[in-house]
């Protein structure tokens, strides 16, 4: 079967891989559409603020 550092190879590789999948879960549905909303609102108020700043010019 397996040997004791087999296992604990094969936990430590189980264990690095549970934890990259959940880290892409994480970034996909959060931190990415997080950034894209933030960007946008962003662009959104400086293009606001880009007309009043030329007139003021």
């Amino acid at each position: 079967m397996f040997e004791f550092d087999q296992y604990l190879g094969f936990l430590s590789f189980l264990t690095i891989l549970t934890i990259g999948f959940w880290l892409m879960i994480f970034l996909l549905t959060f931190v990415i559409p997080y950034w894209l909303v933030g960007a946008l609102i962003e662009y959104l108020k400086y293009g606001r603020n880009k007309e009043t700043i030329e007139k003021k010019k």
